[in-house]
């Protein structure tokens, strides 16, 4: 469950983004923007190790340019589609950890998993396994909010798509490891 709090909490810039941006695409970029340095600056005094904080580091990255992007150019047609953006970028970031060998699930793992088992092929497979999950889960629902905007379902419907679209991969990322312990047990039992 520690796991699971650790990405739910890397998440608020993008929650605090969504409430404001009833008021205005631009206050909602700077509110995220504000609430991502504030807890990368956090983590970082804190201690906690730069391979755990690889999306809030492009959670950062992100809102400072829609920031720009919003006070700069406030009527352009992106804010309409600063959902799905704000998804395809958390994609991106996830297959990218993915492709250079760094699952971002693997540096918040270690933070509740004991060093001795850090390079264990198992722990490492279930990393990347969690992580495909989640840059699945974003780049379908960064598709399928892009559609919901496009087609002009609503708010609604577009809330609906990103909290499925984060619900799923975190409710996966609860179970997964889990039952891959259980399903390993047996195993290790007569060994």
């Amino acid at each position: 469950m520690g796991d699971l709090m650790n990405y739910l909490r890397g998440f608020t810039p993008w929650i605090a983004f969504a409430v404001v941006s009833t008021i205005g695409w631009q206050w909602a970029a700077l509110t995220g923007l504000a609430v991502s340095a504030w807890l990368l600056a956090n983590h970082r005094r804190a201690g906690v190790a730069a391979d755990a904080l690889i999306l809030d580091g492009s959670t950062a990255l992100y809102f400072a340019a829609v920031t720009a992007v919003a006070f700069t150019f406030p009527d352009s047609g992106l804010r309409h589609y600063s959902g799905g953006l704000s998804l395809a970028w958390l994609a991106v970031t996830a297959w990218a950890t993915l492709a250079v060998g760094r699952p971002f699930t693997t540096g918040i793992a270690r933070q509740q998993a004991p060093r001795e088992i850090w390079h264990n092929p198992v722990f490492l497979r279930v990393n990347r396994v969690l992580t495909a999950f989640w840059a699945a889960a974003f780049t379908l629902t960064a598709a399928a909010d892009a559609a919901v905007t496009a087609a002009h379902l609503g708010t609604g419907a577009n809330i609906a798509v990103q909290a499925a679209g984060f619900a799923i991969p975190a409710v996966f990322t609860a179970r997964y490891p889990d039952r891959v312990r259980r399903r390993l047990a047996p195993a290790a039992e007569q060994a």
